[in-house]
């Protein structure tokens, strides 16, 4: 189907109240909420990367506040087992038959804190659900249904008892995204009411879950022209030749990219892509997705620094392509 202006208008005035709805939580902060609900309207997940104390945890649960769903919030620790996030099947004694009794993975958004505390086996566990949008316990399927995302935090400084995602499992996330310090004037406005220790708390619910649905089926439907998918292509082939990167974007990676451009389009009352939203979103969807090769990372070459380059040299369409 194709997107009408109508419906168009109504998804970016909703989109916007959504965000302000967040905002409430997290002053100053407009792209990353914005990112965040293009994130759960695209149907992934999101991993925010930053130093302690920047409001890491308010965005995941001013998110899930908004949404009228079900949410949890998992602490990751070194002791936690994958049965602690998918659930296990127990013995009724009453009844004579096996139980299973879901963890707290089933939830419309769960919050995982500290993802990189946990052992490799329990993170297993987690993507897995992630990706598959299920969990099988002794051969049962269970689905944790839709919509469906996790928003997960680690703390990048702090190297010490943790286990780094692997770069495989990295590319299981559709963004990353950080926060930040605040601006001078933001930190004032919130030094201000430094009563209100969780701002989070005090985001009403916004929309349904099922409307969320309905959202992110309507950004699926977004058009995307054979120009802006061969300009996607093309970045992704630049990822891969640079002579810094071990590792390149792949396939999973550009289709993160259009699936994301698609909602970013839609989010501005358009019901098509362009390559300027492509460009918007190529660090938050792409950049965890590139691995550079130890010398490159020893003399200082960041992948910011590559992808603002390939943006550079990689014109985009200025033509419609041939269908």
């Amino acid at each position: 189907m194709s997107i009408t202006p109508e419906q168009a208008s109504w998804f970016a005035q909703t989109f916007d109240s959504l965000a302000r709805n967040v905002e409430r939580a997290l002053l100053g902060k407009r792209r990353t909420v914005e990112l965040a609900l293009t994130c759960l309207l695209s149907g992934g997940h999101l991993l925010l990367e930053d130093v302690p104390g920047t409001g890491k945890t308010s965005l995941a649960k001013a998110l899930a506040n908004t949404v009228q769903g079900t949410r949890s919030r998992i602490q990751f620790t070194p002791d936690l087992l994958p049965s602690d996030v998918t659930g296990a099947t127990i013995y009724n004694q009453r009844t004579g038959e096996f139980e299973f009794h879901p963890g707290p993975v089933f939830a419309t958004i769960v919050l995982v804190d500290e993802i990189n505390r946990a052992s490799p086996k329990t993170q297993s566990a987690l993507l897995e659900v992630m990706e598959e949008g299920r969990v099988s316990v002794d051969g049962v399927r269970h689905d944790v249904g839709r919509p469906f995302m996790v928003i997960a935090t680690q703390n990048p400084v702090e190297q010490a008892g943790v286990y780094p995602l692997p770069e495989a499992q990295l590319d299981r996330f559709l963004m990353r995204a950080s926060l930040g310090y605040p601006d001078h004037d933001t930190t004032i406005a919130i030094l201000a009411d430094a009563s209100i220790t969780d701002r989070a708390a005090n985001v009403p619910p916004l929309i349904t879950a099922d409307a969320v649905q309905q959202m992110a089926d309507m950004a699926a439907a977004v058009h995307v022209d054979t120009a802006v998918l061969a300009y996607v292509s093309q970045l992704a082939e630049e990822t891969r030749r640079a002579p810094v990167t071990k590792l390149g974007v792949s396939t999973r990676g550009c289709m993160a990219l259009v699936r994301c451009a698609k909602t970013w389009a839609l989010a501005q009352g358009r019901g098509y892509v362009i390559p300027d939203d492509v460009k918007d979103l190529v660090a938050p969807v792409l950049a965890h997705r590139v691995l550079l090769t130890p010398d490159a990372e020893f003399t200082g070459s960041s992948v910011s620094v590559l992808l603002d380059k390939i943006l550079s040299d990689v014109a985009p369409p200025a033509e419609r392509g041939v269908a």
